[in-house]
């Protein structure tokens, strides 16, 4: 942000995040109609919407509400940054929902820029990392057009609470904090 007096003010917000996962299924029953000769392609868009299924039933039992400070003081770096997503940040506390979804577009817009983002170039056995706590992960759109099999898996490794440069510390409203797994909840996903 370039306006002086924005910093005081995004340093005082505090904004209700939920981690919600919801399984668009359509894929799975399009391709389960279609003809015969595309029953293994079928199967496969099936399981695929099954292993989603147990993944987004694992996440909703445990339905994780939290407030976040709208800024986060990185813990080793000190570095201030937004830490806000559209997957997860719902509404900025204290404002009305017109105000706050302004001011949240504003702020997606602000982590989406070139400026702020890296599109990684993937090749067989690569292998990505990055710093949650000053990095947001927004996943390309535009990948319609290739014609690969995607896989994915993905670890996230449990931190600690986000503070703001306020001091305050972020709260969990409901559902119940994330500790170390040794075995995997749902394999393949």
């Amino acid at each position: 942000m370039t306006s002086d007096p924005l910093p005081a003010i995004l340093d005082q917000l505090a904004a209700h995040h939920e981690q919600i996962i919801r399984l668009d299924t359509r894929e799975a029953g399009h391709f389960a109609s279609l003809t015969t000769q595309l029953t293994e392609l079928a199967d496969l868009a099936t399981q695929q919407a099954d292993d989603a299924g147990r993944y987004q039933e694992r996440i909703n039992k445990n339905l994780l509400v939290a407030v976040h400070p709208v800024v986060r003081v990185h813990p080793e770096t000190g570095e201030r940054a937004l830490f806000v997503n559209p997957g997860f940040t719902k509404k900025i506390l204290g404002l009305s929902a017109a105000e706050s979804r302004q001011i949240l577009d504003l702020f997606f817009g602000q982590i989406a820029r070139p400026a702020y983002t890296v599109r990684f170039r993937w090749r067989p056995g690569d292998i990505a990392f990055w710093d949650n706590r000053a990095t947001a992960h927004l996943a390309p759109e535009d990948l319609e057009h290739l014609d690969v099999e995607r896989t994915l898996h993905r670890v996230t490794l449990i931190g600690d609470r986000p503070v703001g440069p306020d001091g305050f510390i972020s709260e969990l409203v409901s559902g119940t904090e994330f500790r170390a797994q040794r075995e995997p909840a749902v394999s393949g996903v």
